[in-house]
């Protein structure tokens, strides 16, 4: 720990070698991977972002949407399979969380995009101005209503016992908001996914500045923003913390940033006329300015509770690796000390590996030789 940073904020307890307060995606989403394969995430998503932005310049706007509103849920899940996060357990654990919620937000898309008439199309590409109406559903009913159907998946798994550690709290805030960004795209925009190939025209940068933010920031917003809100029901010690002031706080965040992207985007929409480009990019800069915020909002919630976490368990004389068994740091694979909730090579929390990696352990237990683990280490000739 360096002098005057008594709380690591100069090293982000699941990735060390980075601050807590940087705008990082994948070590803030996927904090069980960035020590193992983040380049993987990283160079999955830049390809997704590359076809989505290439497609839509092209007028191929079925297959940019497409693209993507999917590109991000299938990463993540592959994320949750590759870190083995809930030991071989992922399938009812992301069919609850994702499919679920994505058709719940599918319906409720549809009950507030179709039926209520608004004046929008996605942002705005319709009408000669704001009206009050649309404001207050894109600004409150939408938020507010949404963030809610996203925290029934996360609340429900994270009230398990399999599943009420801090880690998986937010694991299933961000599946729960990705999923429900996929499908409200598909909702949003099933005109242009039905309409078929538009081909190149002066529209181009309209379209790939809406599908930026359709596909991608705004499914990490709202994976954040959910992730936020769940990780403080999780909380933190044996069980879940459920319905604190703490989670509460999480939540009025969560609704507040959505409020804020969805007003933002709404009034941005029309700077320029409906349908402009200036204010398709400025909605994407806005977008991105939540997101900022957000991420190093969670940053700092996941840092403080795995040093809670660390500081509760060596109070409790260490829960982790008391078997006897040797195990490995799941980022730089050097051994563990037995009871540490941090490695002592590189730093990083061990609640922040892959529940696999750091469970493994090689059958020699402490003190000794892998050739009888059951005769004690000789001592080395003179």
């Amino acid at each position: 720990m360096q002098a005057g940073d008594s709380e690591r904020k100069k090293a982000y307890a699941a990735r060390p070698d980075e601050p807590v307060a940087s705008f990082r995606l994948v070590s803030t989403i996927m904090p069980q991977g960035a020590g193992q394969r983040p380049q993987t995430y990283r160079i999955a998503l830049g390809i997704a972002l590359g076809i989505t932005v290439i497609t839509a310049a092209l007028g191929a706007l079925p297959v940019a949407i497409m693209v993507a509103a999917f590109a991000l849920p299938i990463v993540y899940i592959l994320y949750l399979y590759d870190v083995n996060l809930w030991e071989d357990e992922p399938i009812p654990v992301v069919a609850a969380a994702f499919v679920a919620t994505g058709v719940l937000a599918a319906i409720f898309t549809w009950l507030w995009r179709g039926n209520l008439g608004l004046a929008v199309e996605g942002i705005g590409e319709i009408g000669a101005g704001p009206r009050l109406r649309d404001l207050l559903v894109m600004a409150l009913l939408v938020p507010i209503v949404s963030e809610a159907i996203r925290q029934l998946g996360p609340v429900y798994l994270a009230s398990r016992p399999k599943y009420d550690d801090l880690m998986d709290g937010l694991t299933f805030g961000v599946v729960a908001g990705v999923g429900f960004a996929c499908f409200e795209t598909l909702v949003l925009h099933w005109a242009w996914i039905s309409g078929g190939f538009a081909g190149p025209g002066a529209g181009a940068g309209v379209w790939i500045s809406i599908v930026v933010l359709q596909g991608f920031v705004k499914p990490l917003i709202y994976g954040t923003a959910s992730g936020l809100a769940a990780a403080e029901f999780s909380g933190l010690g044996e069980g879940y913390d459920g319905f604190t002031p703490r989670y509460f706080v999480g939540l009025l965040q969560a609704v507040g940033a959505n409020v804020a992207f969805w007003g933002g985007i709404y009034l941005l929409s029309f700077v320029g006329g409906p349908g402009s480009l200036v204010g398709a990019v400025l909605g994407v800069i806005w977008g991105l300015l939540i997101l900022g915020v957000l991420v190093i909002r969670v940053r700092t919630v996941l840092h403080k509770g795995l040093l809670e976490a660390a500081l509760e368990s060596a109070a409790r004389g260490g829960t982790n690796h008391s078997s006897g068994a040797l195990a490995f740091c799941g980022r730089c694979e050097m051994p563990l000390i037995t009871h540490s909730d941090f490695c002592s090579a590189c730093g990083s929390s061990v609640r922040s590996t892959p529940k696999g990696a750091r469970g493994a352990a090689t059958p020699v237990a402490a003190g000794t030789t892998g050739t009888d683990a059951s005769t004690p280490a000789e001592e080395p000739q003179a």
